[in-house]
């Protein structure tokens, strides 16, 4: 079953939070869309199949959609809560730049397009859709859309099916808070691999090494919990495995530019 309810609507773009009960767990029928279309994880996972290559989608990836393609999707771990950032052809060939090369299957999204989602979704209940929105909403496309071209992509470069098999499974590893995922090379231990070839699986497959992935899955938690109102930055550091508040706050001035008390304010 799947729910859609309005975030916010203007003439160029609306944004819908989408919710999907995972109870189908073979592929959906194929559906072709008419619109160009940016989806952001929140909560859940699901895998998504265009043209016959398929993408695993979660809170660190993103997909662009475009107009003509037949997709189709199934949930084999459950329901999801997505994001989905539908524009008119004018606005995406504004952003684009008129760019007509094919939408990559999927787009990794680090912790400053992480924050951006959170920023706009924090900005909808205000209201003012014509600018403070609008702002928020042209900074995430403009990050995406650009990195359907030139960012680092499942699809850029190339990686080969044992690359993509491998990182499948670190990525699951290391977004379950799995034991052996503390380390690169019991990680690679537990998936029976060097860990030179894990760590040069990762560059090929989504175009940033191992350890800033799992560095930005540790920082999606640490959003996670600033959002809801954690208040103690000393908690929030032991719990999510940092030395210390001052090693917290080192990391995600690193990958977000702004401290954990700046990131508070921002989503608040």
């Amino acid at each position: 079953m799947l729910t859609a309810l309005p975030v916010a609507g203007h003439p160029d773009f609306t944004v819908t939070a989408v919710t999907c009960r995972g109870d189908h767990v073979r592929w959906s029928a194929p559906e072709v869309r008419t619109d160009y279309r940016i989806v952001l994880v929140r909560l859940g996972r699901f895998r998504r199949r265009v043209a016959g290559d398929t993408a695993d989608m979660d809170t660190t990836m993103a997909y662009v959609g475009v107009p003509g393609e037949e997709e189709s999707f199934a949930h084999p771990a459950g329901g999801d809560v997505c994001t989905s950032i539908s524009v008119t052809p004018h606005l995406w060939r504004s952003l684009a730049d008129d760019a007509e090369a094919p939408a990559p299957q999927a787009v990794y999204v680090d912790p400053p397009l992480d924050l951006a989602h959170r920023r706009l979704l924090a900005a909808a209940p205000c209201g003012d859709v014509g600018y403070a929105l609008c702002e928020e909403l042209l900074a995430l496309l403009a990050a995406t859309i650009g990195r359907t071209a030139t960012g680092p992509t499942p699809l850029a470069p190339t990686p080969s099916a044992r690359d993509r098999a491998l990182v499948a499974a670190a990525r699951e590893a290391i977004v379950q808070a799995h034991p052996s995922a503390d380390t690169l090379f019991s990680l690679a231990e537990l998936l029976g691999v060097s860990p030179y070839r894990l760590s040069r699986a990762f560059p090929r497959a989504l175009g940033v090494t191992v350890t800033h992935y799992r560095q930005r899955v540790r920082i999606g938690r640490a959003l996670d919990r600033l959002e809801a109102g954690e208040n103690s930055l000393g908690t929030l550091a032991a719990d999510l495995g940092y030395a210390d508040q001052a090693h917290l706050t080192r990391t995600m001035r690193q990958y977000l530019g702004h401290t954990p008390t700046a990131v508070r304010r921002l989503l608040t």
